[in-house]
């Protein structure tokens, strides 16, 4: 159910609602951002905005809409500084290719200060342990400015 008094719009990118978790006992937990679920590419990808506020919210509605637009080269950016990070050597044109194909990413997130952060999946299992991912924060000029593995 949406609640349009929180509800942000995007006109490609669809209806944006504040996060919330319904526990076994039926309490609602609320959390501070706004998430939405988009079909980019025949791929579903969920999108955050790291905010509770819906001005502010609505406000990172053009920086998500920026990196989805751009994914197909945020993507291959950020596979390369992942295989870059976590490799022994630095990476082989066939390692980056490999990491490209293998890693997908899931979730892309907006944050305030312009920042998006993608997560992947190791679509293989061959790359992380089950249950872990990379996550790669890009600045506005799609520099990458951390990595990190999320559990």
């Amino acid at each position: 159910m949406t609640d349009v008094q929180t509800a942000v719009t995007h006109p490609e990118l669809g209806v944006f609602e504040r996060a919330r978790t319904e526990l076994t006992d039926g309490q609602v937990l609320e959390h501070d951002w706004y998430e939405g679920r988009a079909l980019i590419a025949n791929e579903e990808l969920e999108l955050m905005l790291e905010t509770s506020d819906p001005d502010s919210a609505r406000a990172l509605l053009p920086v998500i809409a920026t990196a989805v637009g751009a994914l197909p080269t945020l993507s291959r950016i950020a596979s390369d500084a992942v295989v870059g990070r976590f490799g022994d050597q630095p990476p082989t044109p066939e390692e980056l290719e490999e990491a490209a194909t293998d890693l997908r990413v899931v979730t892309v997130a907006a944050r305030m200060d312009g920042t998006v952060v993608l997560h992947f999946e190791d679509t293989c299992g061959e790359h992380f342990l089950e249950g872990y991912w990379p996550a790669v924060a890009l600045d506005s000029a799609f520099e990458v400015l951390d990595i990190t593995v999320e559990a």
